[in-house]
């Protein structure tokens, strides 16, 4: 069975890794002195933490990167014992080859419990000379910040569309496939910056059709297209409530959405709304206002036609003026 896309596509080196030229310059830097300091890499999901880490681990310690770095999901083992064990078991060994320290590679460390981060402050100095450590996490905020405070902080930014689309290409040649240049727009514009939804929305795209056209993407992912939910939104400002309603009602069952998947393109169409922006304001505050209602389990159709029924009570405020 062939591996999976994002795996099989993952950058083996710096110069690799897609759309982050700023962060990787600074990475090699640590690879040509062949020192580095404890690092924190912080963004978004999907843009390329877990690819540097582990290319930083390749270019630095060659044949022996994998003796030479321990890899943990803090989401997984994120207690106390996992620190005063595991984590503190290895950086206390020395490290194989020439190199004078080791890599451990904490993912997704923002999921490590207070007390577990609290545990990490002494490990890290303690062992310092013998091991650094990389954490990665979407949120900077829940690393406690004696731990910032002792790393180097990289920032990572979501991707480019113009990246995305160029590794996408890349992706599907290797895979040959015929991708529509309509296509690749509607990939990049789900991806939202993400390279992994991007390329997972290709591999699933792919397995529906060789020949891939937007209708194949939207239909694959299981999202609407945005000329759909923004019809939608003009039609309810226009003051066709049940027009508004049943088209929304209609994407959801052919798409199998979500009422929070049906928010989140909503709100992404509001922006290219041709209205005013006071009016835009009020639209955004409705939604925000929804997806909490939702987060906290209220009924998402009825919730989707309360928002409707709102935009059309708007739009009457539109044709005053």
């Amino acid at each position: 069975m062939e591996e999976i896309w994002i795996e099989k596509y993952r950058p083996t080196n710096l110069s690799e890794v897609v759309g982050q030229s700023t962060v990787t310059t600074r990475l090699k830097n640590y690879v040509k002195e062949r020192s580095m300091p404890h690092l924190l890499f912080a963004g978004p999901p999907g843009i390329g933490k877990t690819t540097s880490a582990l290319a930083l681990a390749r270019e630095l310690f060659g044949d022996l990167w994998k003796h030479n770095l321990h890899e943990l999901n803090a989401s997984d083992e994120r207690g106390i014992d996992v620190v005063r064990g595991k984590i503190k078991e290895f950086a206390r060994t020395a490290p194989l080859g020439e190199d004078g320290f080791k890599i451990i590679f904490l993912d997704e460390a923002d999921a490590l419990t207070s007390a577990a981060q609290a545990a990490l402050r002494r490990t890290m100095e303690k062992y310092s000379r013998t091991c650094r450590f990389v954490m990665s996490c979407n949120f900077s905020s829940k690393i406690i910040e004696p731990i910032q405070s002792r790393c180097a902080v990289f920032r990572f930014r979501p991707i480019k569309s113009e990246d995305l689309e160029k590794y996408l290409k890349f992706v599907a040649a290797n895979q040959k496939l015929t991708v529509s240049k309509e296509a690749y727009e509607s990939l990049t514009y789900l991806a939202q910056g993400d390279l992994r939804r991007a390329i997972n929305g290709l591999q699933m795209a792919a397995a529906a059709k060789t020949d891939i056209t937007p209708d194949v993407v939207y239909q694959a992912v299981a999202a609407a297209r945005p000329e759909e939910v923004k019809e939608a939104l003009q039609m309810s400002l226009e003051g066709d409530f049940s027009g508004a309603r049943e088209r929304l009602d209609t994407l959801q069952i052919t798409y199998g959405l979500a009422g929070e998947d049906v928010l989140r393109q909503m709100h992404r169409s509001v922006r290219d709304l041709e209205i005013p922006d006071n009016i835009k304001v009020q639209m955004i505050e409705k939604l925000a206002e929804t997806d909490f209602r939702l987060s906290e389990g209220a009924n998402s159709r009825i919730q989707i036609e309360a928002v409707v029924a709102n935009f059309t009570v708007l739009g009457r405020h539109i044709q005053k003026e």
